[in-house]
């Protein structure tokens, strides 16, 4: 068991959970939408999904001059040179990959590979504003895949689904920089917690976590049951966040949620 306990440390550490996560994600909403995703599109989004977080990363580790308080961007310090080439044989990798993804899906990547150079451009200036940011690009990134093929027409689209994804994401990473907030200090990281502070950061989670049951409880449909399962994960790590704190398990925990969809696919349609 602790071997296990290590390896998917491991796995977290290098953002391969997150990866696995939105593909997890991904096929979810293709299973609401009713499109198939194509292979060469899954592991296009694995990768760009991998590629992103990897660079945000190592510029994190880059800016931190001391050895950084989070083990995740110490782990980046300590492995810089060898993540920064495995990034760029990755995105080598992946840039073929995206040669063999339907027209329309590569189309629309590219405006959200757009979006995402903005954003690694700007994002020193986006302080609280980085979460939402992240969010988002995140929610249409898993979309993406299946909205650029689907034959519903948007007003069919599962939209309280959608914005409680979203928002489930956002409660992700306000809970990720709630739980961060002293590290991100010591070593200058602005965040949407050391902006706003840890009791009104506190206070948003609340509002938020409401919002999601309002809108999966409006939805009444087992996706909705799906997102409101991934919300009372990230509610205990919220609860009990003396006992997640101590050695990242919130951060294990909070991005094993999003792999959580994969029951909709097994359970609920398989």
């Amino acid at each position: 068991m602790r071997n296990l306990v290590k390896v998917y440390r491991l796995l977290n550490l290098l953002s391969i959970d997150v990866a696995l996560g939105a593909v997890c994600s991904a096929l979810f909403f293709a299973r609401i939408l009713q499109v198939h995703i194509l292979s060469y599109g899954l592991i296009a989004l694995g990768l760009s999904v991998w590629i992103i977080y990897t660079a945000d990363h190592l510029l994190d580790a880059l800016k931190i001059k001391l050895p950084a308080a989070t083990a995740r961007h110490r782990f980046h310090q300590q492995n810089f040179k060898v993540l920064l080439v495995t990034l760029f044989v990755t995105i080598i990798i992946n840039g073929i990959i995206i040669l063999f993804i339907r027209h329309r899906v590569l189309i629309a990547g590219l405006y959200v590979a757009a979006t995402v150079s903005i954003y690694f451009l700007i994002n020193r200036y986006l302080k609280f504003m980085k979460e939402i940011f992240i969010a988002i690009v995140y929610t249409i990134g898993v979309l993406l895949p299946s909205i650029s093929i689907t034959q519903q027409p948007p007003r069919e689209w599962p939209w309280l689904i959608i914005i409680s994804f979203m928002i489930t994401a956002l409660i992700n990473l306000i809970l990720f920089s709630w739980f961060d907030h002293a590290k991100d200090l010591r070593d200058g990281n602005i965040s949407f917690v050391t902006v706003l502070g840890e009791r009104t950061s506190r206070i948003v989670i609340v509002v938020l976590f409401l919002l999601v049951l309002a809108l999966t409880g409006i939805s009444l449909s087992s996706a909705g049951l799906v997102i409101l399962l991934m919300n009372a994960l990230l509610l205990i790590t919220f609860i009990y966040h003396r006992y997640f704190s101590a050695h990242d398990r919130f951060r294990l925990l909070g991005d094993f949620v999003f792999m959580i969809p994969l029951l909709y696919l097994l359970l609920v349609h398989g």
